[in-house]
């Protein structure tokens, strides 16, 4: 299916093609003529990466009346970062259309926020706690929405925003349409729609799609003096991309390391001031910067095209977070490879977080051979005679 036939203006199929988009994703192709034909609410299942954004984004660019200087579309996400980047994303589809997208969040001085909404916006996207603190100052007024966006619900609500997300909603009229969209559906968000949507159409990727067709996945075991050496035979000339640590400390270190190497690298972790790491960010998305070191947390959210390699230096503790790290790469139909660095005594747990991701990933040919006495079968195999049999007491 093409975009020409989901229901889309000229206008805004010019900025498409602008945009370089050929055919809609699958939840484009099923949320886009639901949000243009309906007027029901929806929930949408869907990773980052799927073209979600684009997917509300474009209905409601067509929805926007230019002359009305108020705040028709509120969205909220859960990190600064990806309230940039859906601002950004919005920004870049609406083409010739007078619509003043503006993103307002947390670690920068509200005084300009404030200005840019006495101008007149459009659509507002931000943080939980930014844009309460503005409702709370009389700076915004959400009286006129009509659309109530929740971009990665899931994530929002782990970091605790539900009391905000609620008070928001409250200073919003109740004739909106809302739309939800997680990568995951725990109950908290099924009784979040239950209490304020009416009858919400349901819009479920797969889990096949959720997990990256298009990236090559392999694990490399090493010892650990010699992971570093390892990680240099992967930077090739062509490598764009993020290497993951555990902890904010190891992206210094390493990030230093590469570049007294002579590598293009810079850290991204939670130690850095808002200012700062967007400057980190805005380098590397310009491809100023081809390697950066992040943190999870640094890099959630991160939307960037044409990332080739997904590396990650500290082993994921998690199904989840593997499937986050990986789907940075390997998006919009171009392939990506992601690497997993395995010290002694790693590859027991990280099959099992291969299995419950359902992904199959196959050792890699720069994988070295463990040394005996980095070897924990022995341990392994008295651990289990021992305790394997038995039922676990709480």
């Amino acid at each position: 299916m093409s975009f020409e036939k989901l229901g889309l203006s000229e206008a805004t199929l010019v900025a498409v093609r602008q945009k370089g988009f050929e055919r809609p994703t699958d939840i484009q192709r099923e949320v886009i003529p639901l949000l243009l034909s309906g007027e029901k609410d929806i929930i949408g299942q869907s990773q980052t990466g799927t073209g979600k954004t684009a997917a509300f984004a474009l209905p409601i660019i067509e929805a926007i009346d230019p002359k009305e200087k108020n705040v028709q579309a509120i969205i909220l996400t859960p990190t600064r970062e990806l309230a940039l980047q859906v601002a950004d994303e919005i920004k870049s589809l609406r083409g010739r259309k007078r619509v003043y997208v503006y993103a307002v969040y947390g670690g920068q001085p509200i005084g300009p926020q404030i200005r840019a909404l006495e101008r007149g916006t459009h659509v507002v996207v931000g943080t939980p706690g930014r844009v309460l603190d503005h409702i709370r100052r009389g700076t915004i007024d959400l009286s006129g929405v009509k659309f109530f966006i929740l971009d990665e619900a899931d994530r929002m609500l782990d970091m605790g925003f539900i009391d905000d997300i609620e008070s928001i909603m409250r200073n919003t009229p109740e004739e909106k349409r809302i739309l939800m969209f997680s990568a995951t559906m725990p109950r908290e968000i099924l009784l979040l729609a239950k209490r304020y949507m009416r009858n919400p159409e349901v819009v479920i990727v797969s889990r096949d799609e959720l997990v990256p067709e298009m990236v090559d996945q392999e694990y490399v075991e090493v010892l650990p003096a010699r992971r570093y050496r390892k990680l240099r035979e992967v930077l090739t000339e062509d490598f764009y991309g993020i290497i993951f640590c555990q902890t904010k400390r190891e992206t210094r270190e390493l990030s230093e390391r590469l570049r007294r190497d002579g590598y293009s690298a810079e850290a991204l972790n939670g130690d850095m001031n808002q200012a700062a790491r967007e400057r980190t960010f805005k380098r590397f998305k310009e491809r100023r910067t081809r390697i950066l070191v992040a943190t999870d947390v640094a890099a959630r959210g991160l939307d960037v095209r044409d990332i080739s390699h997904v590396v990650n230096y500290s082993i994921p503790m998690n199904p989840e977070q593997y499937i986050h790290r990986i789907g940075r790469t390997g998006r919009m139909g171009k392939r990506g490879r992601a690497i997993t660095f395995l010290q002694p005594g790693e590859l027991r747990k990280f099959r099992y977080i291969a299995k419950d991701a359902g992904v199959e990933v196959r050792r890699s040919s720069l994988s070295e051979k463990t040394p005996k006495e980095f070897r924990n079968e022995e341990l392994e195999s008295e651990y289990r005679r021992r305790w394997g049999g038995r039922r676990r007491r709480f």
